[in-house]
């Protein structure tokens, strides 16, 4: 019995839909594992929801597995090779782990998923026709926080929306220099985060075959990335600091004024409401742009179950029923998230009613109008998004300019080791 848009209504309803589901998983026995990144706080909201689910499945026993961000990048893919995964973990690389996934379609209303997440379920098919894979929990897109308050001590106002990257560049340059802060604009150690920013300078990522490519466009804002940590406007911490393609983040930095402008994006805005309190005022504010536009990455993490569980169709049950409108809409609301079911994105959520500020409100608003604007101006975004081979460039684009940044490599240099390692593994 599937329950994903069946769960509408008072608490009667809800009760009576739980009781039908009951019924049918009751015979469902067994423990199965979750893996989850607590890097944004959201752990404690899943293992209140799986306390749930056992009214709905006192049978199956959920253990939450809660990791480091880095091992559901670089070590979940490992195990799933070896066959030692969990049998349900939140993912953000939706596309590239898909020979691994379990299709809940036999479990599941899969007319009803289409109708509630169609924009997003190809994401998770890494190209195939059909299937359903996973529960997108997050839909999220790049964009920046600035620190309202260090703008307001220098006595710089803030570029107005469509300013340039170089806009921004000049202006947090003068709010460092103004009130002695450590950098002036810090971005996620991520080629996901700098795939935006690239698009607005001409990148296209993709050439006229479909294959993965490395352009002007893509080194003319390289060699702003470059440039700015040589003149120490972004800070030597997070991009040439860490070995590797490992990812990095800003937040203390961003959280401690250590600097004016973070390039982050939507998942952190509870993040930030809960870490900053009442330290200073914060808002996000609209991409900045280049000659080809306002480019953001789409994206966000999902809920996936795995094709090597024991309990497939359990895995599918829980999976169906955290995708459900209601508890999406919870799940959505609670985590200061942009809902990727179609009805929600439509309604809308009531953020300030779940303990999210104005400001949060706001910013996700803010965040929802970039990626509309993105659709029209950079739509190579969400093919890259959906693309099982991104993961590909985005860690060359992290290691090789990393490696510039400290004088390893030339640019050029840099340019041709991401263009060798896209052609070699993903073309």
């Amino acid at each position: 019995m599937t329950q994903i848009l069946r769960t509408a209504g008072k608490a009667g309803a809800w009760a009576t839909v739980s009781v039908i589901a009951l019924g049918a998983t009751s015979a469902l026995a067994g423990e199965v594992s979750l893996m989850i990144s607590d890097v944004d706080g959201k752990a404690a909201i899943v293992q209140e929801l799986v306390d749930r689910y056992k009214a709905v499945d006192p049978s199956l026993d959920i253990k939450l597995n809660v990791v480091g961000y880095d091992v559901i990048r670089e070590q979940l893919p490992v195990q799933l090779e070896a066959g030692t995964g969990p049998d349900i973990a939140f993912v953000t690389n939706l596309g590239g782990l898909n020979p691994y996934y379990l299709d809940l379609t036999p479990y599941v209303d899969a007319a009803a998923w289409e109708a509630a997440y169609g924009k997003v379920l190809p994401w998770y098919r890494a190209g195939k026709p059909d299937g359903i894979f996973g529960f997108h929990t997050e839909m999220t897109v790049t964009g920046p926080y600035v620190n309202l308050t260090m703008f307001e001590e220098a006595g710089v106002e803030l570029p107005a929306a469509g300013a340039t990257w170089d806009d921004w560049a000049a202006a947090t340059a003068q709010v460092k220099e103004k009130t002695g802060s450590y950098a002036g604009m810090v971005m996620d150690r991520s080629g996901h985060r700098m795939a935006g920013p690239a698009m607005s300078y001409g990148a296209k990522y993709f050439d006229d075959a479909g294959k993965l490519v490395v352009d002007e466009g893509f080194k003319t804002f390289a060699a702003k990335m470059i440039q700015w940590h040589e003149e120490g406007l972004m800070p030597p911490d997070i991009w040439p600091a860490v070995s590797g393609s490992k990812y990095a983040n800003g937040n203390e930095m961003f959280f401690n004024q250590d600097t004016p402008f973070y390039m982050s994006g939507s998942w952190n805005t509870g993040n930030v409401q809960k870490n900053v309190g009442d330290k200073f005022d914060w808002s996000v504010v609209p991409v900045p742009c280049g000659p080809a536009g306002c480019g953001v990455m789409p994206g966000g993490a999902g809920l996936v179950g795995f094709k090597a569980t024991k309990e497939p169709e359990a895995v599918a049950k829980f999976i169906d029923w955290m995708a459900s409108k209601d508890i999406a809409k919870e799940w959505y609301t609670r985590t200061y998230a942009i809902p990727a079911h179609a009805e929600l994105q439509k309604e809308g959520l009531d953020y300030v009613g779940a303990g999210a500020n104005e400001g949060v409100a706001n910013g996700l608003t803010a965040f929802t109008q970039m990626v509309a604007a993105a659709a029209e101006q950079t739509p190579q975004a969400f093919a890259l998004q959906g693309s099982p081979v991104n993961t590909i460039i985005f860690n060359a684009t992290v290691q090789y300019l990393s490696a510039a940044m400290n004088k390893e490599l030339t640019l050029d240099e840099a340019i041709a080791k991401i263009t060798e390692e896209v052609n070699k593994n993903a073309n």
